[in-house]
């Protein structure tokens, strides 16, 4: 379900001091819920490789990839520490010092920090630089809820407008895929045996 900005920006979240300059573009309700000690399951669960988008949404991102390797949006110097600096440099000592959490084995993103109840990883290429930051909130009945934010600063006319062109189809197709593909596996992990 998507969330107004406020259910991100009125948190306490670390990311907001790491990221000033990017732009929060989506705030969505992940279908996972569960006690503090589920956060590190959540992330297992999204950053494994069996984690992938099916029927029209993984024919996009296939498509997407095939175009970026066509007109040169994802080569290696246009990425992070090529095109950009890793957000890594920005971290305060503390988050720097820690484990970063898991990479995501099947998305192009590198894990940026891990706390109690936050996971931020980044991306770039040459449309722009983007963080997917997912939350554990307490829902104020001694459980939990995840969240995921997308933050992204957009690299010229070029990432203007690639932002723009596929914003219908990630309300449309791709989050709502991204939803039911995370409460199937998160239904399933809760109905596995201790």
């Amino acid at each position: 379900m998507k969330l107004p900005p406020t259910a991100h920006t009125d948190r306490p979240w670390r990311i907001h001091e790491i990221t000033p300059d990017f732009r929060l573009e989506d705030v969505w309700a992940l279908p996972a819920t569960g006690g503090p000690e589920d956060f590190p399951k959540l992330l297992e669960q999204m950053t494994s490789s069996e984690n992938h988008l099916p029927g029209v949404a993984g024919v996009l991102f296939a498509i997407r990839w095939q175009l970026g390797r066509l007109l040169g949006w994802d080569k290696e110097d246009s990425g992070l520490d090529g095109r950009v600096r890793s957000l890594r440099e920005r971290l305060p000592d503390d988050l720097r010092d820690r484990p970063p959490g898991p990479a995501p084995r099947s998305l192009p993103f590198q894990p940026l920090y891990l706390t109690e109840d936050e996971w931020a990883a980044e991306t770039a290429n040459r449309t722009m630089h983007g963080v997917m930051h997912v939350s554990w909130v307490p829902d104020g009945s001694d459980g939990h809820r995840a969240h995921m934010a997308v933050l992204v600063k957009p690299n010229g006319l070029l990432g203007k407008a690639y932002m723009a062109a596929i914003l219908p189809f990630r309300h449309i197709l791709v989050y709502p895929a991204l939803m039911r593909t995370i409460e199937r596996a998160w239904k399933a992990r809760q109905a596995e045996p201790a």
